[in-house]
């Protein structure tokens, strides 16, 4: 047993029966390599990572390799999601030296830990023009012995480049203030790239690109473009009714390795749910008007279903939630997920023809001789109201299937990824409604306060932030998404202590991170000493860049304390990354929403009087982008919104823009006219 049994890490607690003498990242492992000087492998993955399984199975289990590791090499293992930052520094390496990259990542350090050679997988013999593992460790502990000064040189080199930091791409001087014709222009970028039979864009593998969705809404409200709109409903519906969703137990798996959805790479993310339920929520405000158009149906029960997946398998009992669910169970990928048409009939008996006919189930399966369930697109106009049909026989299968063994469940609860999901519920309530959803919310701003904060030191209002229950420091991520979602439960409560925190973290983070030189933000705080440099994320890959993120919440608490100044350093970081989302916007989503924020200014609504917080939230049940919202049963001097504005027993409307308001309305409908 090695050094891992110690760790709290899923991942991490997976290898710690391995032969191989694993050390976690840690000063102990580099002190070592020191004064041994050995060279260095740092093997990063995750808890669901298909290939890391795959991986530790071929070699690292392996006594005969581990005996090769052991006596070359000093070995860390590292969690991607506990470590992001030391993954995104050796990532980038990998993908200078082989162009691509991935997990597991295998990088090779000097002891002063400057990457010499970096790869993902590599197989126990040689395949697919790989060599074997253990011909490269073989090779490589020579390079070492026989020729260090070409692994020195090389580490030197590829260290100078990992350590520049400067955005993917600079900006013309001075930048340049889009047009509407540009407008378009990004959006013809982005429609480029549809895929008008399966929706999304693309080929496979397919990924939800909830963020490319929630743009091109945007963009169809202000820009009157149904085609952007309904590409955004094709897209959601298409993966709505892939095997890409979990029909029976709700929640989204990470991608699909087939165009058409159907076919899922079977492991769910925290994150991806979050993202997702966001667009959706936007997506029912937008077609909720009429409830039996199928896309309100689909929508309303997609947004119920994967909560309801989250309550049952993500929360933990005081509110915190998990990372991930594995693709694997039993050493199989999918196994947990996928059905036999003869054990379907069985269970189902006569009700079994209509589903297995209406989730495209055949005798002999349709992948790998196995069902996944996925909705007939033969009758996509009946597709939401036949899957609500079938409620009674997906809880049957539902019960069938948590009887299996059950795939690994990471535990592990990060800040960044529990803040998203909190935003979710946030959203899911003022789309549908439900209280538990925001009760949810709630309970996770609580939970977070509670246990992923530094001791106070009796100085700070607002305690430092940790990235998880063991990692003593927070990233920019952590903090950007944490702050979002203090704004979204303030939207939902109008709890004025949300709205401090997030100033006071807003504050902390620019304190922390924040470089006044580039005018965007480091991923890693100023007081981190344990890697090999400070790094800047920009791209909106998986999750959103802390970057574009730290861009919406200085726009709005911006309008919410009337501070001009936090709109500038918002405006510069949109001029600093301007040519990387007007150019390349699927890969900077989030950029180009916070940018059409800035050329379609924000609606400042105030409602006050005695029933403001229930308008408020009724106004709220629509779609209304770029927007911030305070309400107050009386005028409030210490926010700027709602300071001299006066309400009575039917609480005023007041719709502003930089601070000026057109006259106060009291009914909703007349709201709407205004707007």
């Amino acid at each position: 047993m090695n050094r891992l049994q110690h760790e709290t890490s899923p991942y991490l607690l997976q290898h710690a029966h391995n032969p191989v003498d694993w050390y976690p990242w840690s000063e102990e492992a580099f002190e070592r390599a020191r004064a041994e000087q050995k060279p260095i492998i740092v093997s990063i993955g995750y808890s669901t990572c298909h290939w890391c399984h795959v991986m530790e199975r071929e070699s690292f289990e392996n006594p005969q390799v581990a005996e090769i590791m052991n006596r070359h090499y000093i070995n860390i293992k590292v969690d991607r999601e506990e470590r992001p930052d030391v993954d995104a520094i050796y990532m980038e390496a990998c993908q200078i030296m082989t162009g691509g990259g991935g997990w597991p990542l295998n990088c090779f350090l000097t002891p002063e830990g400057k990457p010499f050679y970096a790869g993902t997988y590599f197989p126990p013999v040689p395949a697919h023009n790989r060599p074997s593992w253990t011909d490269l460790l073989m090779y490589l502990a020579d390079i070492w012995a026989e020729k260090r000064e070409t692994a020195l040189e090389q580490a030197d080199r590829l260290t100078g480049y990992v350590r520049k930091d400067a955005p993917p791409v600079i900006t013309p001087p001075g930048g340049v203030n889009p047009e509407a014709a540009q407008l378009k222009a990004v959006f013809e970028r982005i429609k480029s790239q549809f895929d008008y039979g399966s929706g999304g864009f693309g080929g496979a593998p397919k990924f939800p690109s909830s963020m490319a969705i929630r743009f091109l809404m945007e963009y169809a409200w202000h820009e009157r473009d149904m085609e952007a709109l309904q590409h955004a409903l094709f897209s959601l519906e298409k993966m709505i009714s892939g095997g890409i969703y979990d029909q029976i137990g709700g929640g989204f798996a990470r991608y699909a390795t087939d165009r058409d959805w159907n076919i899922p790479h079977f492991e769910k993310m925290l994150y991806d749910n979050a993202l997702l339920l966001v667009a959706l929520a936007d997506a029912y405000k937008i077609v909720r008007k009429n409830p039996d158009d199928r896309f309100a149906v689909m929508f309303r029960d997609t947004i119920e279903e994967t909560l309801g997946y989250v309550a049952r398998e993500m929360t933990n009992p005081e509110g915190g939630f998990y990372s991930a669910q594995d693709a694997d169970s039993e050493g199989v990928e999918g196994k947990f997920y996928v059905w036999e048409k003869a054990e379907i009939e069985e269970l189902l008996g006569a009700a079994s023809a209509e589903f297995c006919e209406f989730y495209s189930v055949e005798t002999g399966g349709n992948w790998e001789h196995v069902n996944i369930l996925f909705r007939n697109g033969g009758v996509v106009e009946q597709t939401p109201w036949i899957h609500r049909k079938l409620k009674p026989q997906r809880d049957v299968l539902l019960k069938h299937r948590s009887a299996r063994i059950w795939p690994l469940l990471d535990t592990k609860v990060l800040l960044d990824w529990n803040a998203l999901m909190c935003s979710a519920h946030a959203a899911a309530f003022t789309a549908l409604g439900h209280e538990a959803y925001r009760q949810a919310a709630i309970r996770n701003v609580a939970f977070i306060l509670k246990h992923l904060r530094r001791p106070a030191d009796g100085t700070e209002t607002a305690p430092a932030l940790k990235h998880s229950m063991t990692q003593s420091v927070a990233f920019l991520d952590d903090y950007a998404f944490f702050i979002a979602a203090l704004l979204d439960v303030f939207e939902v409560t109008f709890d004025r202590q949300y709205l401090d925190l997030a100033d006071q973290y807003t504050q902390k983070a620019l304190e922390m991170f924040f470089d006044a030189e580039q005018g965007v933000f480091y991923f890693t705080g100023k007081e981190q000493t344990d890697i090999l440099a400070r790094k800047k994320d920009f791209y909106d890959n998986a999750t959103p860049s802390g970057n574009s993120t730290m861009v919406h919440n200085l726009q709005r608490l911006s309008l919410l304390f009337d501070r001009p100044e936090w709109m500038q350093t918002a405006d510069t970081m949109l001029a600093v990354m301007q040519a990387s989302y007007t150019q390349f916007p699927q890969s900077f989503a989030n950029w180009a929403q916070a940018w059409l924020h800035q050329q379609k200014p924000a609606a400042e609504i105030a409602v006050v009087g005695a029933d403001a917080f229930e308008k408020a939230l009724a106004l709220q049940a629509d779609y209304l982008p770029n927007k911030i919202i305070v309400a107050s049963a009386n005028p409030d001097e210490t926010i700027p919104l709602l300071s001299g504005k006066a309400g009575n027993s039917e609480s005023m409307i007041y719709l502003c823009h930089n601070y000026t308001c057109q006259k106060p309305v009291v009914s909703l409908e007349n709201f709407w006219e205004m707007l």
